[in-house]
């Protein structure tokens, strides 16, 4: 039981960094600009707000964001985040499936014990890949827009990024520390040539006839 209770916590800590992750990179408030303090910065129009594929103004009676589509005039920071973030993003589908079809509680046909510890391995790997990108990205952006910009304050879109890391981390080392530990009496032992699995039978203590 406890076996299964860490497989379960590990994949929803994936799958709620995963979904961070979505968030974070969809989202543009990664980084407040101001030269200035806010009251002023927000009077004059130029608290920005700064994220992966836009520029926004924040004021009182407007918000206006520009997109950032010239791809080529781009600083390295924004380019190279983008595609770390994206590449997490994708990598999320086949990671949760693998970690998911390699619990205890799913079984696949002529699935083996063999077979979901290389699951749980490749999935948990992708996950912990994730979280390295996530990271890289969200350290990453920030200080190139203090170095082109003067950064005031992180935004919710980069603290969502952070737990997102968090999370990923927590969730792929539990699935790496519990890979494949399914329950032994689930499977037959394989064949030493290469048999699948077969699931075991009922107990084989049955109750003697009755006499008569």
């Amino acid at each position: 039981m406890s076996s299964v209770c860490r497989q379960a916590c590990g994949s929803l800590s994936s799958l709620a960094g995963w979904v961070c992750l979505i968030v974070a990179t969809a989202t543009n408030d990664w980084v407040r600009t101001c030269d200035y303090s806010v009251a002023t910065c927000v009077r004059m129009d130029e608290l920005g707000s700064r994220g992966l594929w836009a520029e926004c103004v924040i004021a009182p009676a407007l918000y206006h964001c520009t997109a950032l589509n010239q791809i080529l005039n781009l600083p390295a920071h924004v380019q190279a985040s983008r595609a770390m973030m994206v590449c997490a993003c994708l990598l999320g589908l086949p990671a949760m499936l693998l970690v998911l079809t390699s619990t205890s509680c799913v079984r696949l046909p002529h699935d083996s014990n063999a077979s979901k510890k290389r699951r749980a391995r490749v999935g948990g790997g992708l996950i912990l890949l994730m979280a390295a990108l996530g990271l890289a990205s969200t350290v990453w952006f920030p200080v190139g827009v203090h170095q082109d910009k003067g950064l005031m304050s992180f935004g919710s879109s980069m603290y969502c990024g952070w737990a997102g890391v968090a999370l990923c981390l927590l969730g792929g080392g539990m699935v790496l520390c519990c890979y494949g530990d399914v329950d032994p009496r689930a499977f037959a032992r394989e064949s030493r040539g290469g048999g699948t699995a077969v699931m075991v039978d009922a107990p084989a203590n049955h109750a003697k006839s009755a006499r008569v």
